[in-house]
């Protein structure tokens, strides 16, 4: 199984979703919703994890939380790996509960973190389990509603902070906004199978493209490409450097060599990781195997041409910074 991409730092924000494995239920009785909650809020002492919403659905769950310490994969293998042995301890069973690794996606929190309490709040509505929010107990709608200090572990007082700057307005405002229905790009974005890396502004995606891209997709975690530069970006950025049109950058003539194409095709595969035949198409090229001539011949060529080796290192640079070369 690919490995999912995991994106850590300090306060990063995270939609977590997980699935009982064929669609099995998780959560069979009482014990084993209070159960979770209790490693919840285990998990935010030990770890500072910081959980802002969550809902326990008989056969998967929903968690919105926050790491100061960049630590999710820590607080998540925890959470799954504890929970697995206490389920299978309680029910006399043995062997994997959960589907597989847990899904997650990286939030911007100031553009869809208050969408994302909605969503998650909303999921019993949704599946049709209750129809009334107020009446489902696994939940941390409940601890919005409530003043009980037993609620005091949920990290509720951020997410009010920004439904309103007066206090005596934030459960008025609260229960205004979560009645509203999901917006359809986060249900659309959240009800299918595979989830993006993250969801966000296109600023805040420029932001962790740039921080976080390796100049080398790893074959194991593919969901890594997303933080790859396009297709469209690379050629912009080849263009630039070599002044020329995208009209001439796709020139291919029998017995001429044009380094620009070439170094974009390069570029494309090394960056990206597309297969042979998705760059033939991208770059007019009609043989995969042509692709790969190319790509062999650069590389051949790059190991005794220091002007070469420093051409690539250089648009490397433009592009993992995310903007176009001036010259």
């Amino acid at each position: 199984m690919a490995r999912p991409l995991r994106i850590e730092y300090n306060n990063a924000w995270y939609h977590i979703l997980n699935r009982g494995r064929r669609g099995e239920t998780i959560f069979t009785g009482q014990r084993d919703y209070f159960g979770f909650i209790e490693l919840l809020k285990d998990t935010c002492e030990m770890w500072k994890m910081r959980v802002a919403a969550y809902c326990l659905m008989p056969n998967h769950y929903h968690l919105l939380v926050q790491t100061p310490d960049a630590n999710i994969s820590r607080c998540m293998r925890h959470i799954d790996g504890v929970y697995t042995q206490r389920f299978n301890r309680n029910h006399h069973c043995d062997g994997q509960l959960f589907r597989g690794r847990y899904k997650s996606i990286l939030i911007d929190a100031d553009h869809y973190l208050l969408q994302l309490v909605r969503y998650i709040h909303r999921n019993p509505l949704k599946a049709g389990l209750v129809d009334d929010m107020d009446r489902y107990v696994w939940s941390s709608h409940g601890g919005y509603l409530s003043k009980a200090e037993k609620w005091n572990w949920l990290y509720k007082d951020f997410v009010f902070s920004m439904l309103s700057k007066n206090k005596n307005e934030k459960l008025k405002n609260y229960r205004q906004f979560i009645s509203l229905e999901d917006e359809e790009k986060i249900s659309q974005v959240l009800d299918k199978k595979k989830w993006p890396a993250i969801l966000g502004s296109a600023d805040f995606i420029a932001k962790v493209k740039e921080k976080f891209f390796s100049e080398t997709v790893d074959d194991e975690v593919p969901q890594a490409r997303e933080l790859a530069p396009e297709t469209d970006q690379i050629k912009r950025v080849v263009c630039d450097r070599y002044g020329i049109s995208e009209k001439e950058l796709l020139i291919s003539k029998r017995g001429l060599s044009n380094e620009a194409r070439n170094m974009a095709i390069y570029l494309t595969r090394r960056l990206r990781g597309d297969s042979l035949k998705t760059i033939g198409e991208q770059f007019q090229v009609g043989k995969y195997s042509s692709v790969s001539s190319v790509i062999r011949r650069l590389n051949a060529a790059m190991a005794d041409d220091r002007r070469l080796r420093k051409q690539v290192e250089e648009l490397i640079l433009v592009l993992k910074k995310g903007r176009k070369q001036n010259r």
